[in-house]
């Protein structure tokens, strides 16, 4: 199977679970297992409840997907908060 061959849908992050699962939603209404694919897991991109994704799926196990992308929830102009602790 080629990286082609995938479906890509895109969803909302309903359930953080261990071993970096999570739960998402997609936006025709089923509820799918999705994993974080191996580039964003090496760069440390977090994933939380409630965030946009895009998730790719094979179309052989459509139970299960890999999270490609993560559509930030903040305005424009605003940047994310740290803390000098």
């Amino acid at each position: 199977m080629a990286k082609d061959d995938v479906i890509v849908f895109s969803g909302t992050v309903v359930d953080k679970l261990p071993n970096t699962m999570f739960r998402v939603r997609l936006d025709n209404g089923h509820e799918i297992l999705a994993t974080v694919c191996g580039k964003m897991r090496k760069a440390r991109i977090w994933v939380n409840v409630g965030e946009n994704v895009r998730v790719e799926m094979t179309p052989y196990d459509l139970d299960k997907g890999r999270i490609t992308f993560v559509e930030r929830n903040r305005a424009p102009g605003d940047a994310p908060s740290q803390s000098n602790a």
